[in-house]
């Protein structure tokens, strides 16, 4: 049966090198050979992502991309980075998700620490997760009130965080706090970032972390963490100098990359559902005949595909301005959000192609559309992006 895939097989001649493509082929490779068979036997029973994928991840240097050479990484791109995360998206979205645990995590720490912390990092021995949403702040960051107070030579943290993926398989946490009390004229000042080293598969004393009960996303887990009298040494803080709304400002510009990452999830997610629901309409039949023969199907096919590539060129360009150093803040949100919205669309579609099948969990498909839905929310919710780029190209109200 004549089959095509719906994704290039070779990189736009403009993005294209030798050394580009043989990542893309030996990712893909990993990606349907080991993590797409893994996910449809863990998702189902929501097991996690296993230790042994996790090494072979940190082998081909995947957790430091983004890491220098010089600290043994494999000193590329954004770009690379998102071809890398659509590949392993389009197999499971946890483990598209599971790079970020490296690559960036050290982006807004000190000099010295990054020249102890990256060669663990590119060698996926020293893996971080984020603490920053709360119950009352997530896609309004300067509304967080979990407290850093000086006590002598340590700091003292308190507060709730919501939503911290991988908080207990991580080997350090970075936990987002006020180092002075709430100040609605200045909302954006006192927020610092401070480095937490942990065991691996534990919580230090003054944390205690609570499963969430998720829908999808099932690769790993995401944690509640309830902080109360955290000790840190006084080194801790990250980004000690500059002005007050520094802290604020790093972590905004971390989010830029992390958001064009989550378009590249996105479109991985929403590659697989198309490759499937091709690949059901050429093997369902009715009347006679496949319904990839009818042009109702034919025709969602092809929009979906378009789409999808649409969504990828964009997801190329901005990831390219980053790597030559553009400033891309609006742009990022741009195919954040239109690759979110497109990814439930196209999945949501390729499940009513396979019809009462696709609501079942014999076939992935229901999973492609149960985390794109998530990539409607994370990394900055669908409204948050329009409310950014609105922003641009509008003057801002005087009151939301």
């Amino acid at each position: 049966m004549r089959q095509l895939s719906p994704v290039p097989t070779i990189l736009p001649s403009v993005y294209h090198s030798e050394e580009r493509q043989a990542m893309l082929e030996v990712v893909r490779d990993l990606a349907m050979n080991q993590v797409l068979p893994l996910a449809n036997k863990l998702d189902p029973v929501q097991g996690q992502i296993p230790d042994d994928l996790i090494e072979t991840m940190a082998d081909m240097g995947l957790f430091g991309i983004l890491v220098d050479q010089e600290a043994g990484g494999l000193g590329l791109g954004v770009f690379e980075y998102c071809m890398v995360t659509e590949e392993l998206a389009r197999g499971w979205l946890s483990v598209g998700s599971l790079i970020a645990r490296g690559n960036g995590v050290t982006k807004t720490f000190p000099a010295a620490q990054q020249r102890e912390l990256l060669p663990k990092i590119a060698a996926g021995k020293w893996l971080g997760a984020f603490a920053l949403s709360e119950p009352e702040a997530g896609s309004d960051v300067a509304s967080i009130r979990t407290r850093a107070q000086r006590d002598g030579d340590e700091w003292v943290l308190t507060g709730q965080k919501m939503w911290c993926t991988f908080a207990d398989r991580a080997d350090f946490l970075v936990i987002v706090a006020r180092t002075t009390p709430f100040d609605p004229a200045r909302r954006n000042a006192g927020i610092r970032s401070f480095y937490v080293p942990k065991v691996r598969g534990q919580f230090p004393d003054g944390i205690v972390g609570t499963p969430m009960r998720k829908i999808g996303y099932h690769g790993w887990k995401t944690w509640e963490l309830a902080i109360d009298g955290l000790r840190l040494p006084g080194s801790s803080m990250l980004v000690e100098d500059g002005a007050d709304d520094q802290g604020f400002k790093a972590i905004s510009q971390v989010l830029s990359t992390a958001r064009v990452q989550t378009a590249a999830r996105s479109i991985g997610l929403a590659r697989g559902a198309v490759e499937d629901a091709i690949r059901y309409a050429q093997q369902r039949r009715q009347f006679d005949q496949p319904i990839s023969d009818f042009q109702a199907i034919r025709f969602k096919i092809a929009d979906m595909v378009s789409q999808v590539d649409t969504c990828r060129a964009m997801m190329y360009q901005v990831a390219s301005d980053i790597d030559a150093g553009r400033p891309v803040d609006h742009q990022a949100s741009m195919i954040k959000y239109l690759a979110s919205e497109m990814s439930e669309r196209v999945t949501s579609e390729a499940l009513q192609i396979h019809g009462g099948a696709g609501y079942t969990t014999e076939f992935p498909v229901e999973r492609y559309w149960r985390d794109a839905r998530l990539t409607k929310i994370f990394e900055g919710t669908s409204e948050i992006q329009l409310r950014i780029v609105s922003d641009r190209f509008l003057p801002r109200p005087a009151k939301v």
